[in-house]
């Protein structure tokens, strides 16, 4: 609200720079936080044998290895675009995205063949207080982790980041099963122990669903149907701005490209339609969040009974990254 904003092209690139720096920064941290995690828990794993607690592990640690690629893709998005990827490397971003949803069904095979193995070969467990500790060890590890990933990705709109916080919430609960587990082995009931990690095996599950979907409609260039509703108001009220021929919206990692048509007066001179265009450049780019880049493109209107589309009258404002380099 108290800081001015800027409509220059190389002021969204920096946008988008700083918002790839701390995604990076969160990669960073987190995967140290559940690097950290796995490896406390994986140590107890040998102490108790317990098969629900590595199920557990297992899944903090694909966890944590889901922060490298996600690192690797945000690197790249801050190259400049080139003459073979004219619209930048932020689709990297969303190919992390699939590798992620690739660890979370590894990890759910991995538990769940543990857990079935175990049921058919029952075997005691020991320290079973060390179990519980390590079990809350895991809760805390995650949801620390869970709140920072969420945060930074809503800021960033990193749609890949923000699953793998929920990712790791959910972690978070499953590392709570650990307890119910061993609190059934004290009671007396031995097979607690794998029935959980099944029930940790359910829960990625769902996790898969979920972030299955979002990386599908990334990649499938979906949005927020309210992001197109506010585009729209803003162009709507552009003055000078008679109709919307078109509006389309993509996001390319974690940020938005925008690519509009609007429909003037057909009798404005060519530097009236430009400063229409330009406005509504503007005011798209203040209005809509996580907007990087917009193309606005003028027709005349048709009411004169002209086919607009057929009248060279038109101009096209660009608020893209800079020029492409020549490598690459």
């Amino acid at each position: 609200m108290f800081t001015p904003h800027s409509h220059d092209a190389a002021d969204s690139v920096d946008s988008a720079l700083e918002a790839s720096k701390d995604g990076i920064r969160a990669v960073k941290i987190s995967l140290v936080a559940l690097g950290v995690t796995a490896l406390a828990q994986a140590l107890l794993v040998v102490i108790t044998g317990s098969v629900a607690l590595l199920a557990d592990t297992i899944h903090n640690l694909s966890d944590a290895l889901t922060a490298v690629p996600l690192w690797i893709a945000f690197v790249l998005s801050r190259r400049p675009a080139s003459r073979r990827y004219t619209y930048g490397y932020g689709r990297a971003e969303d190919l992390a995205g699939v590798f992620i949803v690739a660890m979370i069904a590894l990890s759910a095979v991995v538990a769940g063949y543990e857990s079935v193995r175990r049921l058919l070969d029952p075997q005691p467990l020991g320290h079973l207080w060390v179990l519980v500790g390590a079990g809350l060890v895991g809760f805390a590890g995650n949801e620390l982790v869970a709140v920072y990933r969420i945060r930074v990705g809503r800021r960033i709109g990193s749609a890949a980041l923000m699953a793998d916080g929920l990712h790791a919430r959910t972690d978070g609960f499953t590392s709570l099963a650990v307890v119910v587990g061993a609190v059934g082995v004290m009671a007396g009931f031995p097979l607690a122990d794998p029935l959980v990690g099944l029930a940790i095996t359910v829960a990625i599950l769902f996790v898969l669903k979920g972030a299955a979907t979002d990386i599908y409609r990334r990649l499938m260039d979906a949005v927020d149907p309210e992001l197109v509703e506010v585009a729209e108001t803003a162009l709507r009220s552009t003055p000078g701005v008679d109709d919307i021929d078109e509006l389309r919206l993509r996001w390319t990692g974690h940020r938005i490209r925008a690519e509009t048509s609007v429909v003037v007066d057909a009798a404005l001179s060519l530097v009236d339609a430009h400063a229409i265009a330009n406005d509504a450049h503007h005011r798209l780019l203040h209005q809509v969040p996580k907007l990087d880049a917009v193309t606005v493109h003028v027709s005349p209107n048709a009411s004169d009974g002209r086919d607009h589309h057929s009248v060279l009258a038109h101009h096209t404002v660009d608020g893209s990254r800079p020029s492409p380099s020549a490598d690459d």
